[in-house]
């Protein structure tokens, strides 16, 4: 079961330009990496598709649940960039209270915390205070909070933003075993973030979809002669300055 979006326009101000407009979109089944650059629109797509807004026009479903009934937001879990720990909880507790947020009864929220940070395989930590993870650990604390309710769909704004190579590549494997269980839709400006393991790519820029297909159907736009090791900035790049008209730079 997927989110779609249908026709979909959104502005954060009455009198200003739509971000979004008259935007459809169904997000695909397994791991999705949403890119495009800063401004695209690509948090308020993951906002629209999370429930946190309405859209002045048109409509965000899942299945036959719109994103304003309790039963869509029980099934969808939105990440968001800023992770913000509560200062006195350790991290079992943490997760636990984001599943009470969200509806869970507090034992069943309690029970279920262990076993969604097994998921992120940050069990280890559970009696450590929240504020004492490193900037990786709290990202995955952040996708425990998400899973803990057993959401259908994960929706996650930059999750390796500020993370080295070695807690992206962490936190990408992880992202790759979820995405069996769950719809995974990734936003991010950095093609570094486009790993193997992702079934699909979809790109923004200016509020519209450029692109939506799998990784080898976003791989194939590289350009000729682009080396081996930058096929998807190459790609990337290319889908970008044809959508503007322009003859794309050498990579």
């Amino acid at each position: 079961m997927s989110i779609k979006l249908s026709r979909c326009t959104y502005s954060y101000q009455r009198w200003r330009e739509p971000v979004l407009r008259d935007l459809d979109y169904t997000v695909p089944t397994g791991l999705t990496i949403l890119l495009g650059p800063n401004g695209a629109g690509k948090t308020t797509l993951l906002s629209l598709a999370s429930g946190a807004v309405e859209p002045k026009t048109g409509s965000v479903t899942l299945g036959s649940d719109k994103s304003t009934n309790k039963q869509y937001l029980r099934s969808v879990a939105w990440m968001p960039q800023n992770i913000v720990p509560l200062t006195g909880l350790t991290v079992r507790e943490y997760v636990a209270y984001a599943g009470w947020l969200k509806g869970m009864k507090r034992s069943a929220a309690w029970a279920k915390s262990l076993s969604a940070l097994q998921r992120v395989e940050l069990a280890s930590e559970e009696g450590r205070k929240i504020t004492r993870l490193s900037g990786g650990q709290l990202r995955r604390a952040g996708l425990a909070c998400a899973l803990v309710h057993n959401a259908q769909v994960l929706l996650l704004d930059e999750p390796t933003a500020g993370m080295d190579p070695r807690q992206r590549r962490v936190f990408r494997d992880i992202l790759g075993n979820l995405s069996t269980e769950v719809c995974v839709l990734m936003s991010t400006h950095d093609v570094t973030d486009l790993a193997e393991e992702a079934d699909h790519v979809t790109v923004m820029s200016h509020g519209r979809i450029l692109l939506n297909g799998s990784t080898q159907d976003f791989l194939n736009h590289k350009a000729l002669d682009a080396p081996d090791g930058r096929a998807a900035e190459s790609a990337y790049t290319q889908i970008l300055t044809q959508a503007e008209g322009q003859v794309a730079p050498p990579c």
